[in-house]
């Protein structure tokens, strides 16, 4: 029996996790790293770090399984997607990566729109201008430390840092070149007019191939240290939001996933990139060649529910403590003695500003008809609901504007295991919805599916059995005839409150320490 590493190198930490070519999970081992904020929205991490976590975690896992390291056939990779590694020729990393989360250059990505304008980015790279992208960020740097950019050889994505290391090849996969801004989606190369734009040298950015692709074995050297064979093949792998897609079964257009964690997205698999005329929903490519993810992502789905919870819970959330509970089980409780439409009451999930559908940095949550009739209980329901319709206006632009038709949506991440939320979304969406086997563990299924494929271990076909739903809700007409109304009125909401919300976001700017 051959068997497969998966590393997911995630914002806290990496998971490593060993498969079956039969997609059974065996094993998985976690260790966490630092996160650095030197300043406010700057969030670094040391890729070094990411090493040294890989390497604990595969000797851990080779230990707990008792397997030797040439029964591991293949190594492949999820990453978090837009951090920046910079590297010089030898490979020495220059600075601490600057991750996903990092918005410090929201000047360079302003002279990016300035210099070729938001609409013609979207039909270049299939996604809108952010701070948060990769091109930007290498902007800054130029911008800000231009001795580290001097001496870059290349500048890497986090995957591809763990890739170099065990290979010696500089280089990354077009899921994450596509999270980019400057990089052409259709001609699968980086734009020589976003690169120029940005003031960056070509040279110094990755060579773009095949996520399947294999990159080479295990060096000898490196083999040694990090505990696996100098026959074990290095797939060059994904970012985590592309091999979610793969690892929540989403095989082609016909279905779509819905991922509900701090921030929530639906994503889905086709033959071609879909270009929003309103560009409210976004595109990176799928793992396997041919195909796309369209995608549509909203900046707080399960934090709203944390929020919720961390905000009127604490009774419940000192009983989960004693008792040893998970708090959002005894939530779940809680809101079975509620009803669809939680007594009229509306919740805009806009706490961190939104992304997808609406792009505005200024939008705000609220609670809308609130009255002495509510309860906890009510606001818990509210809260989900209001996530849920947000969620809806994606899904509508999928199905009405791109013409998808989804026969079922697939939920995975942490907010899968509420019963309540689940036959929420079933109704809103009116929508089969089911659950799979491991919904916590889809970006690690989906860079196992990727290796696999890549080391000619399983086929396309053959990795449909990686995923099993247990767990099928069915829509409540009955439930939809409710919130058809509210689904309305959840969007004039926020149509009406647009000026309001720009209004109070001059409020909010922290003051100046000489104005306190």
């Amino acid at each position: 029996m051959e068997y497969i590493i998966a590393y997911d190198l995630g914002t806290t930490g990496n998971k490593a996790t060993l498969f079956r070519t039969d997609g059974k999970l065996l094993a998985s081992s976690f260790y966490p790293y630092e996160t650095f904020y030197p300043a406010i929205n700057w969030v670094e991490q040391d890729p070094e770090q990411w090493w040294h976590s890989v390497k604990v975690t595969t000797t851990k896992l080779l230990l707990e399984t008792k397997l030797e390291p040439e029964q591991v056939k293949c190594v492949s990779f999820s990453g978090q997607m837009m951090g920046v590694v910079p590297l010089d020729e030898e490979g020495n990393v220059l600075r601490r990566a600057i991750i996903w989360a990092d918005q410090r250059s929201v000047e360079q990505a302003r002279k990016l729109e300035q210099a070729v304008g938001n609409n013609e980015v979207y039909l270049i790279t299939g996604g809108r201008i952010t701070p948060t992208y990769f091109g930007p960020k290498i902007a800054w740097i130029k911008e800000n430390e231009p001795e580290v950019y001097k001496r870059t050889h290349k500048f890497l994505f986090p995957k591809d840092f763990i890739v170099y290391k065990l290979t010696g090849a500089f280089g990354t996969d077009f899921s994450d070149a596509s999270m980019s801004d400057i990089f052409d989606i259709k001609k699968k190369r980086w734009s020589e007019k976003l690169v120029s734009a940005l003031g960056l040298d070509l040279e110094k950015l990755p060579e773009a191939t095949d996520s399947i692709k294999i990159v080479g074995n295990v060096l000898p050297k490196v083999a040694k240290e990090v505990g696996l064979s100098p026959k074990t093949l290095v797939v060059r792998g994904a970012g985590d939001g592309p091999c979610a897609t793969v690892g929540a079964g989403v095989f082609d257009s016909t279905e779509a996933y819905l991922y509900l964690g701090s921030s929530s997205w639906i994503s889905t698999c086709s033959n071609e990139p879909f270009f929003d005329p309103f560009a409210r929903t976004f595109n990176f490519f799928y793992p396997v060649p041919g195909f796309f993810c369209p995608t549509g992502t909203m900046q707080s789905g399960g934090g709203a529910y944390q929020w919720i919870k961390n905000t009127v819970c604490d009774l419940e959330s000192k009983v989960a403590r004693d008792l040893h509970l998970d708090v959002y089980t005894i939530l779940d409780d809680i809101l079975d003695n509620t009803e669809p439409g939680a007594k009229g009451l509306i919740f805009l999930p806009y706490l961190l500003g939104e992304r997808s559908p609406r792009w505005n940095v200024n939008a705000r949550g609220a609670f809308i008809g609130l009255s002495v009739l509510h309860n906890k209980a009510d606001l818990l329901r509210a809260v989900l609901e209001g996530v849920s319709m947000n969620l809806k206006i994606i899904l509508d632009i999928f199905e009405k504007v791109g013409g998808f038709k989804f026969e079922k949506i697939r939920l995975i991440g942490g907010g899968a295991k509420g019963r309540n939320w689940r036959q929420i979304i079933s109704d809103i969406f009116q929508k089969v919805v089911t659950v799979p086997q491991y919904p916590a563990e889809a970006t690690s299924i989906g860079a196992a599916i990727t290796g696999a494929i890549g080391a000619e271990m399983i086929s396309l076909k053959e990795a449909k059995s990686f995923v099993k739903d247990v767990i099928t809700i069915e829509p409540k007409q009955i439930h939809w005839e409710i919130y058809e109304k509210l689904y309305e009125l959840f969007e004039k909401s926020y149509q009406s409150l647009i000026n309001v919300f720009d209004e109070l976001a001059t409020l909010q700017k922290p003051r100046k320490e000489e104005d306190r």
